[in-house]
């Protein structure tokens, strides 16, 4: 099965100079975890529920911060003919949860977690993203 069977199309972005208040209100409106940040069309970063609170909030951003500072611009991606059970390998060695769907630097989709186990409940390397990516954090010493 390809990721273009299960990955999500009407994708939402924002542009690197949005504001990081707007961008969580997206979030909530649209009932998701991330946003792919784009700059004339072309994926620049995504930015996540997580990164506005670990990268905005504990560092003291205010809210009219534009998201080109708190963003995660190191993404894995994906392609639309990428082999489903490839993409949650690539998910769970990356421990990302989103993976953005890119072609010809343009974002056409993305497929979360819960989008690779729902295809198919027995899938092993589903299971397994599931496993590697909600592996706890070690403490830094």
């Amino acid at each position: 099965m390809k990721v273009s069977e299960i990955m999500t199309t009407n994708v939402e972005t924002c542009s690197p100079d949005t504001q990081i208040q707007e961008v969580a209100s997206m979030m909530t409106e649209l009932d998701v975890g991330s946003i792919p940040i784009t700059e004339d069309g072309r994926l620049v970063g995504i930015l996540t529920d997580r990164d506005i609170v670990t990268r905005g909030i504990a560092s003291q951003f205010s809210l009219d911060t534009p998201v080109r500072q708190i963003l995660s611009d190191n993404m894995v991606t994906s392609w639309p003919d990428m082999d489903v059970e490839e993409a949650s390998q690539l998910m769970a060695e990356a421990q990302v949860r989103r993976l953005p769907i890119v072609e010809n630097d343009k974002v056409v989709g993305i497929v979360a977690l819960g989008d690779v186990a729902v295809k198919d409940p027995k899938d092993e390397d589903a299971s397994k993203a599931i496993e590697e990516i909600s592996r706890p954090a070690k403490p830094a010493e």
